[in-house]
């Protein structure tokens, strides 16, 4: 895989010319910064900017005033390759803070789905196995997103209530580019993962929110979900997998075939924290 290349595609198609995640959410470009805009139950940020010393900081102080005025907490999505080069310490000195860092992850998509139980590509199998007694069921309506949100909360310890109206929403408006996918032992949600499928002909579908219950863990469900969605993403003609990597999670999705492209950390701006100066 050509890094640089694939860092170009992914900045064009999945920043720069990045589609609205969801209903109700306009995607514009201001100046140097392409923004999401969604309000209350979806994602507001920055997707990408194509700034300067000269260019920074006046367009920071403009998306705070933006979001500002929406009442929205909002993300800056700072990659490790973006410019100028201190725009991590312009973004803290507008009052922006941190949240820990993520590798950005990439890996053919049809090499990923090929990946056997044993971490070799071998067409005989069906991928990474599911524990015995453990299904793959695929979310289609509120009792499924209940399920998935119980796993997110318990794997992640955070409130699921915001996620829960995201799915909603996605799944009334637009089911066709969204996969959930809760793993069952019987009637218990065990585990719990997503997969976005980028509408126009993007080449990148998106992992997310992999997450285990704590007792279930070690018993490669992360991996067996990786693979399952990589199958569907290969059947739907997505090209590359790209995921946002917690340090947990990186030295599995590497086994897989996934090649670190950038980092990317979140800066986060809430509604009354102190503004550019």
């Amino acid at each position: 895989m050509d890094h640089d290349a694939v860092l170009a595609l992914y900045d064009r198609q999945m920043r720069r010319d990045a589609p609205a995640d969801g209903p109700g959410a306009r995607v514009e470009r201001v100046g140097g910064v392409v923004r999401q805009t969604a309000g209350d139950h979806g994602w507001n940020g920055v997707l990408w900017s194509g700034l300067d010393a000269t260019t920074a900081d006046a367009a920071i102080a403009e998306q705070v005033r933006h979001f500002a005025a929406g009442g929205c907490e909002f993300e800056w999505k700072l990659y490790g390759h973006d410019r100028p080069s201190d725009l991590a310490d312009r973004l803290l000195a507008a009052g922006f803070v941190p949240e820990p860092a993520e590798t950005l992850l990439v890996a053919p998509t049809d090499e990923v789905a090929a990946e056997s139980a044993d971490g070799r590509a071998d067409s005989r199998r069906d991928g990474p196995e599911l524990p015995p007694g453990v299904e793959f069921h695929q979310v289609t309506d509120a009792a499924g997103v209940d399920l998935l949100a119980r796993v997110h909360e318990e794997a992640f310890g955070t409130d699921s209530s915001r996620l829960r109206a995201q799915l909603l929403a996605q799944l009334t408006a637009g089911p066709a580019g969204l996969v959930a996918v809760v793993a069952m032992a019987g009637d218990v949600p065990v585990s719990s993962s997503r997969l976005e499928l980028p509408p126009g002909g993007s080449d990148f579908a998106g992992l997310w929110g992999g997450g285990t219950v704590p007792r279930w863990r070690g018993r490669g469900l992360y991996r067996a979900s990786v693979a399952h969605r990589a199958r569907i993403a290969a059947e739907r003609g997505y090209r590359y997998l790209q995921v946002d990597a917690m340090p947990s999670s990186r030295p599995i999705l590497e086994r897989l075939g996934f090649t670190a492209l950038s980092t990317t950390t979140p800066y986060v701006h809430r509604p009354g924290a102190p503004g550019p100066h």
